[in-house]
């Protein structure tokens, strides 16, 4: 078992961590580029990236986007109620305590192994209001009181797929249930094509969001290829155009689609409920090569 000094010493890591967790091998990988910065992977799948030394930065993709959503769902600075579902090396739930202090935080991870890892080798800021909770998301989502959320982030990967159990209508009208009236969801999905999943999922999240909205690279809209897409809903209008102009500005930029076209997009898929409900498809082995 690979072994690293510890990320709190402040010296830039020389081997890798690797440990085995509830859901498989576990490598939590140095940043050669960033000195006190980590890749974790799961069973050779990248979850998460995060920097000790600078929470704020966000290198995956779809991390970004939805760190646009976070950093549009209240005026800049302004402290949240979040609810993470899906912890991963809380690299999300980092980026809401350094961008909006003060925020008080719910991270639902089901492996208490990789929790237990995280925790020792990229310790949170013992300021942070971040309550980590090792349970089942919709297990832990149901504790939450009505109202409480100002947003709610799904990233749930169990072997790469997203349980069927988070995929319903059922599942959203507890999301909805915990948000406040304003509040956002936003979700981590992954499809490549035809992409029935991706699909599906915009249509259940229609069904109990008036408002949505996707970010996602355009080859992955085109059915192209396999790839992460970013939903976000909410009870009242969404900046979009903010939102096209924060993405346009990534490093590698992606489509925007809302409104009529995004209902366009469909094709017709009606919302998935708890009794049909299935996980999202296993990523082809060549995109994690």
């Amino acid at each position: 078992m690979g072994r690293s000094r510890k990320a709190r010493s402040g010296q830039a890591a020389d081997a890798a961590v690797v440990e085995t967790v509830d859901g498989g091998l576990a490598e939590l990988m140095p940043d050669r580029d960033r000195p006190r910065a980590w890749t974790l992977l799961i069973d050779g799948a990248p979850q998460s990236h995060v920097d000790l030394d600078d929470p704020a930065y966000l290198s995956f993709e779809y991390q970004r986007r939805l760190g646009h959503v976070i950093d549009l769902a209240a005026p800049p600075g302004r402290p949240l109620h979040a609810v993470h579902l899906g912890g991963g090396a809380f690299t999300l739930a980092r980026y809401v305590a350094a961008t909006r202090p003060r925020s008080t935080q719910q991270v639902v991870e089901r492996d208490a192994a990789l929790v237990q890892l995280v925790r020792r080798e990229l310790p949170l800021d013992p300021g942070a209001r971040i309550r980590v909770r090792s349970a089942d998301a919709r297990e832990g989502l149901a504790k939450v009181p009505d109202g409480w959320a100002d947003l709610v982030i799904t990233d749930v990967f169990s072997g790469a797929r997203t349980p069927a159990h988070l995929t319903s209508t059922e599942f959203l009208a507890d999301v909805r249930r915990v948000l406040k009236p304003g509040g956002w969801y936003a979700a981590n999905l992954a499809d490549g094509p035809p992409l029935a999943h991706l699909r599906g999922q915009i249509a259940t999240a229609a069904a109990v969001f008036p408002e949505l909205a996707l970010v996602a690279d355009a080859a992955v809209l085109r059915g192209k290829r396999f790839g992460n897409a970013v939903l976000a809903g909410s009870d009242r209008p969404l900046p979009v155009a903010e939102l096209t102009r924060l993405t346009a500005c990534d490093p590698h930029p992606a489509r925007v689609e809302h409104g009529r076209t995004l209902r366009d997009f469909t094709g017709g898929a009606v919302p998935v409920t708890d009794v049909a409900a299935v996980a999202s498809p296993p990523p082809p082995p060549s995109v994690f090569r």
